[in-house]
Formats: structure tokens, C-alpha cells, sequence
């Protein structure tokens, strides 16, 4: 049995007059039964419409990204899993499809994304409790709307959570060419906040470093270049960072201490290495560096701040200050999506289901 949240439609030329009001329309939701590899455990499936009760409202999904959490979910890896059987996703935007006799702050139409972390966007239709939706601007790029909660928010939050940064200060991050580090590079740069990024080895590499330096990255290197004994030399002028920022582990992290000063920080939010934090002692004995992690679902941050944060990020959107690379797929599609986030199609964009 699915909860609430996870039942979703496929959206078809039946007018909602055909459905009672207290009814949400049919669905079409990317199911898994069970914990395993992505591409095979899934299935796309119909769900029967949900009654709604007095509080809850029906949401038409318009898109949803497939992050690389949502596949850690299926694969049964991710420490936060829901119950299963179980629908993918935990972020999306949607419209307003219907709403319940006692639903006043949203009405039919109106542009909303999840105001907490909720599974089972890979559907057409969502039904939950008013609460649990988040109106913003109706102008907002549905992709951007859909991705703006997790990455953007992510980088926002570690630029302000960790160190008291100041215009004129550094970070140090890898994994630059995600969309969490094109957010951290952009952001750093309107606050005047210098970015040393570090990428890995590709043939694309002088590409790649180019349009990061174009987002506002002051320093892009590889980690090949950085396999030196020290690295102030390539500092030039600006200051060592006090802020790093690790999403890969391994040796990379190491990397990001390397160019930390006395007294940094290093906050880990991810490892796509799959390898242990590699930190030489005399970092701790001698720059006194302290290591931090980051779970955003974690943070529980109350709704003024939320709300705060996530109407800044989709300002700076709507102004195209804030931009990232994206992909747009068709929901029929899910599959071919869900190998490229895979990487097994060599695409390197987020994938967004476009329902």
C-alpha cells in the first residue's frame, strides 16, 4: 500500500469535471517494490484516484529532477529511505489541480513546490495536506522550480551556516561542475566572496574551467595540477579560505584542506567517490582545521526560513543571476532520463522529468 503522498497521475484529455470534487484524477508514478539497481527496479505503473479530504489539495506534477539521492533511495543505500512499495522522487513543482472545502491560501492554478521533504514526485498527481505546499511566482522557469530546494538551497545554506563569510573572504570547493558547485560559485561571486574550485581530470578539461570562470570562479584547477608539495603559490593574491566545501572524499577531500587556513573548516555533503575521508594528521595538529558534515533534510529549518531562502534563490533565477545546466525529459522517457543520471549515456546534465 502506498502512502498518501505517493499516488500519482498521468495527465489525459479528461476534463476535471468528470471527477467528483472530493476525488483526485487517475496517475501514472515511477513505482520500485523493492531496493536495488535504478534501471531495473523500477516500473511505471497506474494508481486509482485518491479521495481528498477537507484539508489536502491535488497537485498536477510539471517536473521533477532524478538526483543523485533518489537513486542512492532505490539502490536502498541513502541513510533516509521511505517505506516501500514506494514512489520515486523528493522534489518537483506542480500546479494546483484541485483543492479541499476547507483549502483558502491556495486555489486551482496556482505554482507551488514542497514546503518539506516529501517523497513520490515521480507521479502526475499528488495528493497531501495544504501545509505541505509552498505557493512562489508564477514567472519562475518550471526547471528551475523544480530543482530549487535541494541543490540551490544546499549552497546557500553551507555559504551561511558554517563560517561568518564577509566580502573580500575565500571557500574552497570540489565537485565545482555540480549543480550545488555552479550554485556555490555564483552565489559566492554576488556576495564578493573569492571561489577556488577543483575538478577532475577530463580531456574537456580547459572547457570546463572556462565556463566555470564565466559563472565567476576566480580559481578553477584540476587535481592533477594540484599534486604539488604546497599551493600558495597558485593563490596569487587572494587570501586563503576559510570555508571548504567537500562533495566527492577520498583524496579530493584532502585537496580542499590543502588550501584551508588556519582555523577552516571543511563541511562534507557528499561522497560520490564512495571512499573514506582521506586527511593528513599534520592539518589537525598544525592548522587546527575542523570537519563538519551537511544533511539539509537535517537542518529543519523553520518556515520563515525556508520560505526566505527558497524566495531569494528564485529571485536571483527570475533575474538570471542564478543559473545551472539542465535537461528536460519527457516522463514517457523516464528510463532513457534515469540512465543518463546514471551516467550511463556520458550526459552530465540534471535530468528533469517534464510531465
Amino acid at each position: 500500500m502506498f502512502s498518501r503522498h505517493s499516488y500519482l497521475v498521468v495527465p489525459t484529455q479528461t476534463s476535471v469535471v468528470n471527477f467528483p470534487a472530493t476525488m483526485s484524477p487517475p496517475s501514472t508514478a515511477v513505482v520500485y517494490d523493492q531496493h536495488g539497481p535504478p534501471d531495473t527496479v523500477t516500473r511505471v505503473t497506474k494508481i486509482p484516484p485518491v479521495e481528498m479530504n477537507e484539508n489536502e489539495v491535488c497537485v498536477k506534477m510539471l517536473a521533477a529532477p532524478i538526483n543523485p539521492a533518489d537513486i542512492n533511495r532505490i539502490e536502498g543505500v541513502y541513510p533516509v529511505l521511505p517505506p516501500i512499495p514506494a514512489i520515486g522522487g523528493w522534489e518537483g513543482v506542480g500546479e494546483i489541480h484541485s483543492v479541499g472545502s476547507a483549502v483558502m491560501a491556495l486555489s486551482p492554478g496556482d505554482l507551488v513546490i514542497h514546503a518539506a521533504y516529501l517523497s513520490g514526485t515521480w507521479q502526475t498527481y499528488v495528493v497531501e495536506d495544504q501545509s505541505l505546499w509552498y505557493k512562489i511566482d508564477k514567472n519562475t522557469p518550471i526547471e528551475y522550480a523544480a530543482t530549487i530546494s535541494v541543490n540551490p538551497l544546499s549552497a546557500l545554506r553551507m555559504l551561511e551556516d558554517f563560517v561568518a563569510l564577509k566580502p573580500g573572504d575565500t571557500i574552497v570547493q570540489n565537485g565545482a561542475t555540480s549543480i550545488v558547485g555552479q550554485c556555490v560559485i555564483q552565489l559566492a561571486r554576488i556576495r564578493g566572496i573569492h571561489s577556488i574550485n577543483i575538478i577532475r581530470d577530463k580531456p574537456e578539461s580547459d572547457k570546463i574551467k572556462e565556463k566555470l570562470i564565466k559563472l565567476g570562479a576566480n580559481k578553477v584547477f584540476t587535481e592533477s595540477e594540484l599534486e604539488v608539495k604546497g599551493v600558495k603559490n597558485l593563490l596569487g593574491d587572494i587570501p586563503k579560505p576559510s570555508l571548504g566545501l567537500n562533495c566527492i572524499g577520498g583524496n579530493a577531500a584532502n585537496m580542499v584542506v590543502k588550501f584551508l587556513k588556519q582555523g577552516g573548516t571543511m563541511v562534507t555533503y557528499g561522497g560520490m567517490s564512495k571512499k573514506p575521508i582521506t586527511i593528513s594528521t599534520p592539518y589537525f595538529i598544525f592548522k587546527d582545521i575542523s570537519l563538519k558534515g551537511y544533511l539539509l533534510q537535517e537542518k529543519n529549518l523553520d518556515e520563515a526560513q525556508y520560505r526566505c531562502s527558497i524566495d531569494h534563490l528564485l529571485a536571483l533565477v527570475r533575474a538570471g543571476i542564478l543559473q545551472y545546466e539542465m535537461e528536460m525529459v519527457p516522463f514517457k522517457d523516464f528510463h532513457i532520463a534515469l540512465e543518463k543520471a546514471m551516467g550511463k549515456q556520458g550526459s552530465h546534465r540534471k535530468q528533469i522529468l517534464k510531465f
